[in-house]
């Protein structure tokens, strides 16, 4: 059986998403975290299943947790693309736990994956905020401003080759002419 933390383990806490569950003491790896709770909606009831909000936590096809309550500071606990925990969903048993997956240091924010249809709806039109993903789009900025500022080193290459070549025409030409120019003197006088 995997250890369970205790309600000291854990803080809620600004984040960059606005609030999140930060580790207020060493976590363990396999331990049993938080537990995420509410009232337990049926589907099949009408007045259940009209309820949306973000804190609604899917066990099976009939069953969600309304995770909504104030008291479930589960709730807090934001989405990660590479997070530091997971949830252990016991559809049966109509429980569900947070576990971490990795040792987690105080002052870390716990965070897990909330899952590809939560993503399409929530997070996906408004951009990923979680530091994998922001450290991968500062990872593309750099590398296009890096692309651009080839561009333009390239372009400012060739504009001075380009204008080298012209000003050795035009001095070419002007010594060709200042040439002629004595050539025909001459032959005049």
């Amino acid at each position: 059986m995997p250890a369970i933390a205790s309600r000291k383990s854990y803080r809620v806490g600004r984040s960059k998403t606005g609030l999140g569950l930060f580790a207020t003491m060493p976590i363990k790896k396999g331990t049993r975290i938080i537990r995420y709770f509410g009232p337990i909606l049926d589907c099949r009831i009408p007045e259940h299943d009209e309820i949306e909000n973000k804190y609604l936590f899917e066990l099976n096809g009939r069953w969600t947790i309304d995770g909504s309550v104030r008291k479930n500071l589960a709730r807090y606990i934001n989405h990660s693309c590479r997070p530091n925990a997971e949830s252990d969903v016991r559809p049966r048993e109509r429980k569900v736990f947070i576990r971490a997956i990795k040792n987690i240091e105080p002052g870390d924010e716990i965070n897990y994956d909330y899952g590809s249809d939560y993503f399409k709806a929530y997070l996906k039109p408004i951009g990923c905020k979680c530091p994998s993903c922001e450290n991968k789009r500062k990872k593309q900025r750099a590398e296009a401003r890096a692309e651009r500022a080839k561009v333009k080193a390239r372009a400012e290459r060739k504009a001075q080759k380009a204008g080298a070549k012209s000003l050795k025409k035009s001095t070419k030409k002007k010594k060709l002419n200042g040439h002629a120019v004595a050539k025909k003197s001459r032959a005049r006088a």
